[in-house]
């Protein structure tokens, strides 16, 4: 995961002191098809791949991981900035070009209209029930895999877990919807849809983080902080569980309560 570093002026305690301070880096990705580019993502580099995977199931470029042929850097770009997506099933560039622009603090502003935002999202399943006291515990377990924040204190996590709260995979982004994209663009690629898992993230649930679970069919989304309303309607319509401020002792459940155990 790219830091960088940085001189700053430091002042505690009454004092100021010159030091070097680790910055997370942003950066644009460029996705493209067939040369033509779709989509500019402020991203994190690092897990570029899983992140252009999971941007294209999520954002139902693709209807799944079976229809990815290749996600490969693009041809003379020394700092694979720009990715290349081949699907292996007609994709009309030019429809996507002009819909996506998705900046590290906004998974859909760049949608083109409303009625765009809503993607399709699969059944999910009945499970998995988890205990409370499990559930408890996932915040820390999420915390001690965080590589990156630990440098900089600058970057979500999104954790994928089963529901023996065993971590599959986690990915870091400085923006949530990024994190998301990459942990669901790497797990997809051994499994689809994802099925009984939980989705942990860093900071709120937002419309698109539910979103994009239930495109890859994770029927439980957890987080250490809010959720919005939209979030909430969205995850009960699609029959999701959502559970927020999930802190050392307690967690609110704002829908699906069948999947946590009393």
């Amino acid at each position: 995961m790219d830091t960088t570093q940085r001189p700053i002026a430091h002042f505690v305690n009454g004092s100021w002191a010159e030091k070097s301070d680790s910055l997370v880096t942003e950066s644009p990705l460029e996705v493209r098809i067939e040369g033509t580019p779709i989509a500019v993502i402020m991203r994190t580099p690092g897990h570029d791949e899983d992140l252009v995977r999971g941007f294209a199931i999520t954002e139902a470029i693709v209807a799944g991981p079976h229809e990815i042929a290749a996600v490969e850097p693009a041809p003379q770009d020394p700092e694979d900035n720009r990715w290349e997506l081949t699907p292996t099933v007609p994709v009309d560039p030019e429809q996507f070009a002009r819909n996506f622009y998705a900046t590290s603090s906004c998974g859909v502003c760049g949608k083109a209209s409303i009625d765009a935002i809503r993607v399709s999202g699969a059944t999910p399943p009945r499970g998995p029930e988890m205990a409370a006291e499990l559930i408890l515990s996932l915040p820390d377990a999420m915390r001690q895999a965080q590589t990156t924040f630990d440098t900089t204190g600058g970057l979500h996590a999104a954790a994928l877990f089963e529901r023996t709260g065993d971590l599959i995979a986690i990915r870091e982004d400085i923006g949530r919807h990024n994190a998301v994209d990459k942990v669901i663009g790497a797990v997809s690629q051994q499994r689809w849809p994802l099925g009984e898992l939980l989705l942990m993230v860093s900071g709120r649930v937002s419309f698109e983080i539910v979103q994009k679970a239930a495109v890859a069919g994770i029927p439980l989304v957890a987080a250490v902080s809010a959720a919005s309303s939209l979030a909430v309607e969205l995850a009960e319509e699609m029959g999701m569980t959502v559970i927020g401020f999930l802190r050392a002792d307690s967690f609110n459940v704002y829908t699906g309560q069948q999947r946590v155990a009393r």
